[in-house]
């Protein structure tokens, strides 16, 4: 009798290997940049990162691995990691590259290692009860490896174009590592004689939206190249029934098989290809228990309308995909947001079907109204977070702001009677207080004026008095002046020393002014004013130079990686060759065009923050620059940039659902068969 197998054995065994794996992965990567020349620039970088990279990468694979022997998901945030109510984080470009690279190591470990890694996740569900394997329940998923590999980069001081590019180097090397981990962890199930029970193991089952994001890559039913339509289905039916029978007795039919397809009436194709829409397994029951009500109204509507099964942007469809892409959004039956648009259609779907006649107009005018709920409800989700998206909008133009405000103030205390003191603390500190009220308030806010309006104020408190009564005005004005600068302080958490020489040295100077002396000792030297821009400037200072060659560099990050190649099959529905060029013209117009056409309410399937979510578009900024996704959770939010979401769909790691509709997967479904049947 083979020996039993402990259930935190292959989780043992794994973190044993963390250390030789990471000894492995330090001396291939170091012989893949010195092998091959196109990788020489790196070298340097690896540098910085090989002294505590072994180290690094073992203690966080362990971590990883511990957090599923004790059956957490190692990877799984909490609510304010992913940015929850209290707490938004942004997804900026350089946050995507990172995904981007994750996903990338992730894709090359899972295909090389397909057929053991079915094996190790169905033997995890079965451990825990679960009738169908998925991929966050297997606690030695590639996924980690590649988190741990890129925390062992980030810990040290390195850009995110560097990690992303030795990201790449390690993938390759790391995927033939874990290849013998996940054969070795398989013989272990073999040794204890349980191999082919996990290799059948939810066979009949499968994750509903499994094809949304990897159906390619996994063989999880593949999709034509050229998707099928409804005319082409009507034709190839015509020509079936059209073709001469053959002279061979037909074989008997099992009468547990469906009916044949091909039929010569209309209303029996559209009977197959309704059932083939509610047999997809991604909808839930409730919604398929929706469908087939809205079934009699389709069916009663094909009797009238010819186009209904020659025309795939018929306002049927178009209600049916709609509906159903909402739905399959949705994990559980009992999700509330769910429960209430189920409420919602329900009496939409008596209306339709209580119609005396139905005609494409009325569907027509359900759609818009289901469109408009969805939209309004996605307004609400995204409303509570709607300051904080305004908030970390601003933060993106503290940068400018800040370069603009000192400008200003440069200009308008230019000549004035300031001391060297007080004149730096405006150029600086004062400018952190204004911007820093724009990034808060807003840029036409009341506070940010006010605190504008504090530079004025304090040029105004240094002009000579003319006479006692002047005097007297200023020595009333000073108190609120100086209790207007010591909050603008207090709002930036100015340090003391930071904050008391510029104070102390304007409080001396009213005292000249209140005695009836001039602001200035005219022996003290003043500040000198700014000199005017001139395109024939002094040559660049070496530190200058240095500076601006960084700046530019940082500025061409984004433009390098979008083209990458990376997961380009992971995401059927998503025609990535068109992103992908990204200096290309046609490429920064097809990116423009799915910017501009996604919509609120609409729900992505997106790899951000390491991970796959499914989330709705719930938010847009001005001009498209930021947008928040709502996830599944209710306090899951996920705000992106463009940048991001455009690095996202170069690289094949955003779809929306409605990109694989139901309809269009019957459809395919239907003429496979047909194919197969012919």
């Amino acid at each position: 009798m083979p020996p039993a197998l402990h259930p935190y054995a292959l989780l043992d065994h794994a973190m044993t290997e963390a250390g030789p794996l990471a000894r492995e992965l330090l001396n291939v990567v170091q012989d893949e940049l010195d092998a091959k020349p196109q990788h020489f620039p790196l070298r340097e970088a690896w540098r910085k990162v090989r002294n505590h990279f072994a180290t690094d990468f073992e203690g966080r694979l362990i971590e990883l691995l511990q957090a599923g022997r004790r059956g957490e998901d190692p990877l799984q945030r909490s609510g304010r990691q992913m940015g929850g109510l209290d707490s938004l984080s942004l997804v900026d470009e350089h946050q995507a590259l990172q995904d981007v690279a994750i996903a990338h190591v992730t894709h090359a470990a899972e295909e090389l290692s397909r057929a053991e890694l079915h094996q190790i996740g169905n033997y995890f569900a079965a451990l825990r009860g679960i009738a169908r394997a998925r991929e966050r329940d297997n606690p030695m998923r590639p996924a980690l490896f590649a988190h741990a590999l890129h925390h062992a980069l980030a810990a040290s001081p390195l850009g995110a174009e560097a990690q992303y590019e030795l990201m790449r180097v390690a993938a390759t090397p790391m995927a033939r590592a874990l290849n013998r981990l996940y054969v070795q962890a398989c013989a272990m199930l073999h040794a204890a004689d349980i191999g082919d029970m996990v290799a059948s193991h939810g066979r009949s089952g499968g994750d509903p939206l499994a094809h949304q994001r990897l159906a390619a890559a996994r063989g999880l039913g593949q999709r034509p190249s050229t998707p099928g339509t409804l005319d082409g289905l009507s034709r190839r039916v015509e020509y079936i029934n059209s073709r001469p029978a053959g002279f061979m007795p037909t074989p008997p039919r099992d009468p547990a098989a469906p009916a044949p397809f091909v039929r010569t009436t209309g209303p029996d194709m559209l009977s197959r290809l309704y059932d083939q829409i509610l047999a997809d397994p991604r909808l839930l029951p409730p919604l398929k228990g929706l469908l087939a009500r809205l079934q009699i109204a389709v069916v009663r509507l094909a009797r009238t309308d010819s186009t209904l099964l020659r025309r795939q942007d018929h306002p049927t469809w178009a209600l049916l995909n709609r509906v159903a892409a909402h739905g399959m959004a949705f994990e559980r039956a009992d999700d509330p947001r769910l429960v209430e648009f189920l409420r919602f259609m329900e009496g939409e779907a008596q209306f339709l079907v209580d119609a005396p006649t139905p005609t494409a107009l009325l569907f027509q005018q359900v759609l818009a109204r289901v469109n408009a709920h969805i939209d309004e409800q996605a307004r609400l989700s995204g409303q509570r977070n709607a300051v904080a998206m305004a908030a970390l909008e601003r933060e993106q133009m503290r940068r400018d702001w800040r370069e603009l405000v000192r400008e200003q103030i440069d200009h308008q205390i230019a000549g004035a009677p300031l001391g060297p003191r007080m004149h730096r603390f405006l150029q600086t500190s004062w400018v952190d207080v204004i911007v820093d009220a724009m990034v808060r308030y807003g840029r036409d806010s009341r506070e940010a004026q006010s605190a504008m309006e504090v530079v004025d104020a304090v040029i105004e408190s240094l002009i000579t008095p003319r006479d006692m009564a002047d005097r007297e005005t200023l020595r009333m004005r000073l108190p609120v002046l100086i209790e207007r600068l010591v909050t603008g302080c207090d709002s930036i958490q100015l340090p003391e020393a930071k904050r008391e020489p510029p104070l102390s040295e304007l409080m001396a100077q009213h005292g000249r002014l209140l005695r009836g002396l001039p602001a200035l000792d005219p022996g003290e030297r003043r500040p000198q004013a700014p000199k005017p821009s001139n395109t024939a400037s002094a040559p660049l200072s070496a530190d200058e130079i240095v500076r601006r060659l960084m700046e530019e560099r940082d500025s061409q990050v984004p433009s390098h990686w979008l083209s990458a190649d990376v997961d380009r099959g992971e995401l059927p529905t998503v025609p990535v060759q068109l992103y992908n060029e990204h200096d290309s013209p046609d490429a920064r117009a097809a990116l423009q065009r799915w910017i501009d056409s996604i919509e609120l309410g609409r729900w992505f399937h997106l790899f951000i923050q390491g991970d796959w979510h499914t989330a709705q578009l719930a938010w847009i900024g001005e001009g498209r620059q930021f947008m928040l996704f709502v996830g599944r959770e209710a306090d899951e939010r996920l705000p992106l940039t463009r940048r991001a979401l455009e690095a996202l769909l170069a690289n094949g790691l955003i779809t929306a659902l409605e990109e694989d509709s139901v309809v269009q997967r019957a459809v395919d479904t239907l003429m496979n068969d047909l194919d197969e049947g012919g």
